[in-house]
């Protein structure tokens, strides 16, 4: 039986849901304001939390902040219930981590159908290791422990929403993350506030493993670029396997190795590279990086200050570089603003 916690400070909609959600065989814990509700999810660790967000003392963004701030809660998905229909609110709650949002007033089937759709996500998710789980499967099967369930079977699945923040410098890690669906990038803020992507990563790609071999804090952000689906694999599964196989240490040292020897080209090239390379040098990352092959058309879907920000350029001069290239029929500018990239090899060659 899955547990649900509800957090209601209205006490006939608390008890009409927390009713309602037991007639389905559900097991419920109720909360009156996210403080409690905080608590509560702490000490029954519940499949899922459904909270209103205007609510006395701690509101559903605070409760849902401290969720997301400790290790223990914060994977656990969160559905909240609001009557505010402001765009900027749905995306405050989206912005924040929280999985979904229903609307006052809304009906029983309407709460059942989301509920049971959360939970056939996750349990499709959980029941099935992707095919798309090679490079992390690779390390696993050199510890001799067979596949990624056998060795971490508790392992979870968060769901990202685009441009959200999925950890920030300075924060303690607790997991190592693994893209089974989407793109993530890592980047540096200066204090001025200007952004230095130092990472991309793709589908089959993990992590936040470089803050965890140092016992460090997160020296970077990570940023979904869409949406995003996150294996989250708790930090003491990660340390077991690293420290018991010294084949897995090898091959993580060389993997490590590598992004070193990436990175220092990449900032190599911002440093010294004219204008028209470094536009042309992120295209190209991005090109080789997230084009699959069965694609015959790539379309590039970011915000020109995501893309100044891994060309290491101001996003004026991106944007007078983009229309150069237009001109020059090495790639197209779509009306919603997507980069179609036109001619791939000849944007290569700029680097020579």
């Amino acid at each position: 039986m899955k547990t649900i916690l509800v957090v209601e400070d209205n006490d006939i909609i608390r008890e009409d849901v927390a009713e309602m959600l037991e007639l389905a065989n559900y097991k419920v814990i109720t909360a009156i304001n996210g403080k409690e509700g905080f608590e509560l999810a702490k000490q029954n660790l519940p499949d899922l939390i459904i909270s209103d967000i205007m609510m006395p003392v701690v509101d559903g963004f605070g409760m849902l902040h401290l969720l997301r701030r400790d290790p223990v809660t914060e994977a656990l998905p969160v559905i909240f219930l609001t009557s505010k229909t402001e765009r900027n609110d749905f995306r405050n709650a989206m912005e924040s981590g929280a999985d979904d949002f229903i609307t006052k007033p809304f009906n029983n089937d309407e709460l059942l159908k989301a509920l049971e759709n959360r939970f056939r996500r996750l349990d499709v998710i959980k029941k099935n290791v992707s095919a798309e789980l090679a490079s992390f499967n690779e390390l696993v099967e050199s510890a001799g422990n067979g596949s990624l369930e056998t060795l971490i079977p508790d392992r979870d699945v968060r769901s990202v929403q685009k441009k959200q923040v999925i950890y920030k410098e300075g924060q303690t890690p607790h997991f190592l993350y693994y893209i089974e669906k989407g793109k993530v990038r890592t980047y540096k803020v200066h204090e001025d506030g200007k952004q230095l992507s130092v990472g991309l990563f793709n589908e089959g790609d993990f992590f936040g493993h470089v803050a965890l071999l140092e016992e460090a804090p997160y020296k970077e952000m990570a940023q979904a670029m869409e949406d995003t689906e996150l294996v989250v694999i708790p930090r003491k599964a990660f340390e077991n396997l690293v420290s018991n196989n010294l084949n897995v240490a090898h091959k993580l040292i060389k993997m490590l190795a590598k992004n070193v020897v990436e990175n220092e080209a990449h900032l190599l090239g911002i440093a010294y590279n004219t204008l028209r390379k470094k536009v042309a040098a992120a295209l190209t990352s991005l090109y080789n990086k997230y084009k699959s092959k069965k694609e015959e058309v790539f379309l590039l879907d970011i915000s020109r200050d995501e893309l100044a920000s891994i060309s290491g350029t101001a996003t004026e001069s991106l944007i007078r570089t983009l229309t150069e290239f237009k001109n020059e029929g090495l790639l197209d500018i779509k009306k919603d603003n997507r980069i179609e990239i036109l001619n791939a090899k000849k944007l290569e060659k700029l680097l020579r």
